[in-house]
């Protein structure tokens, strides 16, 4: 089980260690495996079985052209050879220490993503049927720890508060139709749910405006096309407040939002039509979710936007407030951090400090020897998959720089698989994994669909042990 440590004839290459098998570790394992003029090896670990990170568990379901990224991370690491190992169902802390790591490690990469969202802090937010986006996106997309999630679609109205793509992914998802859902890899038993769901009205409601929309014209225009759906964006929404037409003007709204406001106005209707629609509601902040047993309402407050003195435009409460009968609510204004035991952790912005991936003790600290940061942790819970690339490849970067300064310390011999095997961790291979992935294409296939995920790690480590080819 102990897989070759790469250390043969005696030399002595550079050994990286990457926590996370996300975009952001793998962009940065195939920068590291790529260089010509480099003898390095690079472990990748994961908490769970199987690697991908957001592209698995967080890409909506019928986004399929977006997954296919993963086929990119495979060439790369599958031309590296023995050059690059994943294990997988090790976690940090619990299975190994970072101090281990550091310790077998010239270098350790700390890419691990987002196990939290930003909360409202309104009252009435911890009622039921107000659910945070990313555990319903998780759920839908088969991430072992939500298999036994649950949520309760029995409703007419469903409000999505946020506008990023995450809060139309989920709109979309919800509106869409068994048909559109079932050449899919969304969970069935998720998708079943969905689709006897009686939701006819959904919301997506943005405290700023329509110029200001965080989600791409790509996921708009996704909207306009659905087979039982409408989008719906009304003329008073439609039209922009003094500060943004003043910004329109003056060039100061870039093209990406430019696009949304043209595809807003040329693809949707104005008013909401007999059957089920998604309605984007701009200028407005839940104040308050209301109800006894279970949200039943959302106060609302409109807004206004004024500009800052740095150019920033920010939100303003106006005295304006109206409820709207509701039965389900999904959180999605942001996601944040979860801090590692002896990491520095700075959680205003929710990143581990660091100049240019080099981890630092805090914000304007001392670097932490062979110590290094990329993705979401970096920078923080922003950008879309191909953000991580010149994220982490700067991360590598400055991490060769401090290699050829003689800044990282000679690991020491011991492999840490060695290590994992003595404490009866059951650590997945990157075979192991590819056998995984096989079994969840060969059973998608047979129904016609691309995979069909396991949810449960019990599960994918059952199937490891059996006869099934």
């Amino acid at each position: 089980m102990t897989p070759d440590d790469g250390t043969a004839n005696g030399n002595n290459p550079l050994k990286v260690a990457i926590v996370g098998a996300g975009p952001a570790g793998f962009y940065a394992a195939l920068d590291l495996l790529g260089r010509d003029d480099l003898d390095v090896r690079v472990d990748m670990f994961d908490r769970l079985p199987a690697p991908y990170g957001l592209v698995r568990y967080g890409v909506a379901p019928d986004h399929a052209k977006i997954k296919s990224v993963t086929r990119v991370y495979e060439r790369g690491i599958e031309a590296a050879g023995d050059r690059y190992r994943f294990f997988g169902n090790v976690e940090l802390s619990s299975d190994v220490s970072l101090d281990e790591l550091l310790q077998r490690y010239h270098a350790v990469i700390l890419s691990y993503g987002a196990q939290d969202d930003r909360h409202l802090g309104i009252p009435g937010e911890d009622l039921p049927g107000v659910y945070a986006a990313r555990e319903f996106v998780a759920w839908y997309n088969s991430h072992p720890d939500f298999a036994d999630a649950e949520f309760d679609l029995d409703a007419e109205c469903a409000m999505v508060v946020g506008i990023g793509n995450v809060a139309i992914d989920v709109a979309r998802i919800l509106a869409s139709t068994d048909e559109e859902l079932s050449v899919t890899d969304i969970n069935p038993k998720s998708q079943e749910q969905i689709v006897a769901s009686p939701i006819t009205k959904l919301l997506v409601v943005a405290r700023r405006g329509p110029a200001q929309a965080a989600c791409t014209a790509v996921e708009l225009r996704e909207m306009s096309h659905m087979q039982d759906s409408a989008l719906v964006v009304s003329e008073q929404d439609l039209e922009l407040d003094p500060l943004s037409r003043r910004l329109l003007e003056e060039g100061g709204i870039d093209k990406q939002h430019q696009r949304n406001l043209e595809v807003m106005a040329q693809e949707s209707m104005r008013e909401a039509p007999d059957g089920r629609f998604i309605q984007l509601r701009f200028y407005e902040s839940p104040v308050e979710f209301i109800g006894t047993d279970h949200v039943e309402a959302v106060r609302i407050r409109r807004n206004t936007l004024t500009q800052r003195d740095d150019g920033k435009v920010v939100v303003s409460p106006t005295e304006e407030t109206f409820t709207i009968p509701c039965q389900v609510v999904f959180r999605s204004i942001g996601y944040k951090i979860a801090p590692i035991a002896g990491v520095p952790f700075y959680s205003p912005w929710s990143i581990i400090p660091n100049d240019r991936g080099q981890v630092l003790t805090d914000l304007d600290g001392d670097p932490v020897p062979g110590l290094f940061v990329a993705g979401w942790a970096k920078r923080g819970p922003s950008g879309v998959i191909g953000t991580n690339k010149p994220d982490a490849v700067e991360t590598v970067e400055v991490l060769l720089e401090a290699h050829a300064r003689g800044e990282l310390t000679l690991p020491q011999p011991e492999d840490v698989a060695t290590l994992l095997e003595q404490r009866d961790v059951r650590f997945v291979t990157y075979e192991d994994w590819k056998r995984i992935d096989a079994l969840e294409v060969q059973a998608g296939q047979a129904v016609g669909r691309p995979r069909l995920k396991f949810d449960r790690v019990e599960d994918m480590l059952a199937v490891l042990e059996s006869d099934a080819p």
